[in-house]
């Protein structure tokens, strides 16, 4: 039940990225809800693979590619989830860096409980 609850959170989060970031379009809740399962997956399966090839960089930049791949990697979830778009590189690199935000506080805010 817990997953489900912060799937459901999350989807949510979502869709207040939508709300504030100009770019960043969610047709609906059931989209929001599905690009929150696209997420998990690509977090899954892309990520390791991303951060493996660009370690090189990430090491040069000390950190701050991260932000750049977190952004590529929102703009394929917003590629491969109907419903969620995302118009250009700033537009996802701005929701990505405020999902990271909201979802660091959701987890400070579930760890607390």
């Amino acid at each position: 039940m817990n997953l489900i609850l912060k799937w459901i959170i999350y989807a949510l989060i979502i869709m207040l990225i939508a709300f504030i970031v100009p770019g960043i379009t969610v047709a609906n809740f059931l989209a929001a809800l599905l690009a929150v399962v696209v997420m998990a997956l690509v977090n899954i399966f892309v990520r390791p693979l991303a951060e493996f090839i660009s370690l090189p960089i990430n090491i040069l930049t000390l950190g701050l590619f991260g932000f750049v791949v977190n952004g590529l990697l929102f703009l394929l979830v917003g590629y491969l989830s109907p419903g969620l778009y995302i118009n250009g590189f700033w537009s996802g690199l701005l929701g990505a860096l405020l999902l990271t935000i909201f979802s660091s506080l959701l987890e400070n805010y579930s760890q607390k409980k």
